[in-house]
């Protein structure tokens, strides 16, 4: 017997066996009227009553539904909702720019566009055919009397959602998530952290984000309360995690760095002391931030490795039994690697050192845009575009990035993107933009130009000039000026040399 493998399976188990349990406490501080706290049933309601509303505004199965909005219940309801239908769900990073996400919208072919509130006035000019706020509108569209269309072919490998990523090109590409996809991920993830319905969970990394890596769903599954977290701030993380008792949280490493510094000022013991366990991707952070974790919080360090194409599950780096009695700076090393393939992936490095990997969470590809697909799943393996080695044990550890991206705050930045923004500027005669290690973010975008002649120009006019024009977190936050960039003979800017002077002393080439 052969049963699909939908998202839907999740929130329907979740409404079988919890539906009385809290499932979802709503972040109270929003300019949306607040659900407060919801059962899974509630949460299972509510998204059929969303789906009823689409069949009234003639929104069929296959078809896309865009929202962009900061962490809410709402678009957890969405991620469950809309794919459980047969609908495409985009969640769109609420940092974007207003011409970046307009593109998103437009490319993806959204009919229903979704806008969290505080974003209604900055993103005004993005259009769709149904375009409502996710306040008192949303509520208005939901039919509760009304049993929705049921899917009328489920199919695993039908797209669930899309989610757009920065790469190597100045346009962002809609990575293709499947049915399939998006359940392996959330039960491979669950067995390997060990989730159980007496679990926690907090949300302190973007839902839009892959999915929220896949742990909404996961924690559905097996019934752990969700508590949702608008936006990161260390003290307020302390104080939720005593409130709520959380257990489990996930994000980059700039989080966790917030939470050290809040850490240092918190009054008594440091909340969730050997109770609570973060999983932390987006950036190998130094063994130092790890030890710190482990020595100043009491929390559980994880590491994963993986990326929006890939759900985002690749591997995974827990504690083992066998560190227990590891002094903390070596166990600390340890855990400093990206991790073992989970169950089910495949590993590999080609000869020029690039990352390879094959999987039931590899994308199916993205969305029109067949040449980029055919080119990153060549050979019937994933091309991650970042350089590494596998040791004997398995454990993958990164040492460079093959792309040319820059991930800080555990967000992906196109530098060819950044470049083209600021090359722009009429006193700009050459720019090449890079990332240099930080410990806070992982990575500073960092614009190296070359000002044309003539011309004066500040780090200060450079900034202004590209605030606006792409994402904040896109916008470089130093500014170097060079008499020179060094090129090759066919004239391709030669970012090696320009990051050596930055990366001399570090053993690998990403942070």
């Amino acid at each position: 017997m052969r049963v699909p493998l939908t998202t839907r399976d999740f929130i329907d188990r979740a409404e079988l066996v919890y539906g009385d349990r809290t499932g979802v406490v709503d972040e109270p501080a929003q300019p949306a009227p607040s659900l407060g706290e919801l059962s899974y049933r509630e949460v299972a309601r509510r998204g059929r009553a969303f789906c009823a509303g689409l069949d009234e505004l003639g929104v069929g199965e296959g078809e896309r539904v865009a929202v962009v909005s900061h962490n809410a219940a709402r678009l957890l309801e969405l991620l469950f909702a809309v794919p459980s239908s047969g609908r495409v769900l985009v969640p769109v990073n609420f940092r974007l720019s207003p011409d970046e996400v307009r593109y998103i919208v437009g490319h993806s072919g959204a009919r229903v566009l979704l806008v969290d509130p505080e974003l209604e006035t900055s993103l005004k000019t993005v259009e769709a055919e149904h375009r409502f706020g996710t306040g008192e509108e949303y509520e208005q569209l939901l039919r509760p009397d009304a049993e929705p269309r049921p899917w009328s072919e489920p199919d695993e490998d039908a797209t669930a959602t899309i989610n757009y990523t920065s790469g190597t090109t100045a346009r962002p590409k809609g990575v293709q998530m499947t049915h399939r996809n998006t359940w392996v991920n959330a039960v491979t993830f669950g067995m390997h952290m060990q989730v159980s319905d007496r679990d926690v969970y907090m949300h302190t990394l973007p839902m839009f984000h892959c999915n929220g890596w896949g742990l909404p769903y996961t924690m559905a599954g097996v019934g752990a309360r969700q508590v949702v977290l608008r936006k990161v701030d260390g003290a307020e993380i302390l104080r939720r995690v005593d409130r709520h008792g959380v257990t489990v949280m996930a994000g980059a490493p700039a989080v966790w760095n917030a939470v050290l510094d809040a850490a240092a000022d918190w009054d008594g013991e440091v909340p969730g002391r050997d109770r609570v366990r973060i999983i932390v991707a987006g950036a190998p952070p130094p063994s130092k931030t790890i030890a710190r974790v482990e020595d100043e919080l009491g929390w559980e360090f994880n590491q994963i490795y993986g990326l929006t194409e890939t759900a985002p599950l690749l591997t995974i780096n827990r504690p083992r039994a066998e560190y227990d009695d590891l002094d903390p700076e070596e166990r600390a090393r340890l855990l400093s690697r990206a991790g073992v393939p989970g169950l089910g992936t495949r590993l590999a490095v080609s000869e020029s050192g690039e990352v390879l990997a094959r999987g039931n969470t590899v994308l199916a590809g993205y969305w029109d845009n067949p040449d980029a697909s055919a080119e990153a799943l060549d050979g019937g393996w994933f091309h991650t575009g970042d350089g590494g080695s596998i040791d004997d044990g398995g454990y993958l550890t990164i040492s460079d990035r093959k792309k040319d991206v820059i991930i800080t705050g555990g967000e992906n930045v196109s530098s060819i993107e950044v470049e083209d923004v600021v090359f722009a500027h009429p006193a700009v005669a050459e720019v090449a933009v890079i990332g240099v290690p930080d410990d806070k973010w992982g990575e500073l975008v960092t614009a190296l130009v070359v000002v044309a002649e003539g011309e004066q120009v500040t780090e200060a006019d450079i900034i202004a000039h590209c605030r606006g024009r792409i994402a904040g977190y896109k916008i470089p936050k130093r500014v170097e000026f060079r008499d020179a960039i060094p090129r090759t003979a066919t004239g391709k800017i030669q970012k090696f040399k320009l990051r050596e002077a930055y990366w001399s002393t570090s053993d690998r080439q990403v942070h």
